[in-house]
């Protein structure tokens, strides 16, 4: 049997775009990986990973992307705007990082 380990594709089909919001709005942050075993998709915002299981405005779509329902935004409170990174994992490869891509929230 042939010891060679053969290289297993593994990479983004789509990565996130900045993009310019207003509050209130909805807002799709892109990701998309390809490999043979389904890679577990995660999203960074600046630098921290979000905890999108107890999150009810912040929601992992099928393809990997990122939906943020109704995007907050107020003098005090800029719970949205950031630094968005798309990480895919799969365990016997190993773990690659997106393009970082900035939502930016208009003001009025």
């Amino acid at each position: 049997e042939s010891l060679v380990r053969t290289f297993t594709p593994f990479y983004f089909l789509v990565e996130p775009l900045d993009v310019l919001s207003v509050r209130g709005a909805s807002v799709i942050m892109n990701c998309s990986a390809h490999c043979e075993s389904p890679p577990r998709i995660e999203w960074k915002k600046d630098g921290t990973f979000l905890n999108l299981v107890s999150d009810d405005r912040r929601q992992l779509l099928p393809d990997g992307s990122l939906l943020i329902n109704s995007v907050v935004h107020s003098k005090h409170n800029k719970p949205d705007e950031g630094y968005y990174q798309c990480v895919a994992t799969v365990d016997s490869l190993g773990t690659i990082v997106s393009r970082t891509a900035k939502l930016t929230v208009a003001g009025k």
